[in-house]
């Protein structure tokens, strides 16, 4: 019997994972891209001057240079801009430009209408059971990957 639902466990997650739901663009920007704009949001609404590129990498768990590449792509576009940290004239911190907090809130409100409509279709009570399971999920592994 455990095998036979560990098999399903199996097959579902690759489904899952076939699916591509976390490689969609979101309001035509890929998944990277969205999150450091929405991280810069965050922390430019809770520091107020930008965000410097260690700090984004740390929240991201990525690396300095993954982060310097993307911002490169947004900055191009128009979405970021970079300025002389005022306090430290060797640092630069990154914000969102007028363009860039534009188009991060449209995105994020994109995603959440994405998340809005799997609630319709599960009904909230399956919407519910199913974050709490994936929230188990989530621990699960954070716990196997610490061993």
């Amino acid at each position: 019997m455990d095998s036979e639902i560990a098999q399903k466990l199996i097959n579902t997650f690759m489904q899952f994972r076939k699916s591509g739901w976390h490689e969609k663009k979101i309001a035509g920007f890929n998944p990277s891209e969205f999150k450091i704009m929405a991280v810069i949001k965050q922390g430019t609404n809770e520091g107020g001057g930008g965000m410097k590129v260690s700090e984004i990498s740390q929240r991201l768990h990525v690396t300095p240079p993954t982060v310097t590449q993307l911002i490169n792509v947004l900055e191009k576009d128009g979405l970021v801009a970079r300025e002389i940290d005022p306090n430290d004239r060797r640092s630069v911190n990154v914000r969102l430009t007028d363009k860039g907090d534009e188009v991060t809130e449209q995105a994020r409100k994109a995603f959440r209408e994405t998340f809005l409509g799997l609630i319709d279709y599960l009904g909230e009570e399956d919407s519910d059971k199913l974050a709490e399971l994936l929230s188990k999920v989530n621990e699960y592994y954070l716990n196997i990957n610490r061993k």
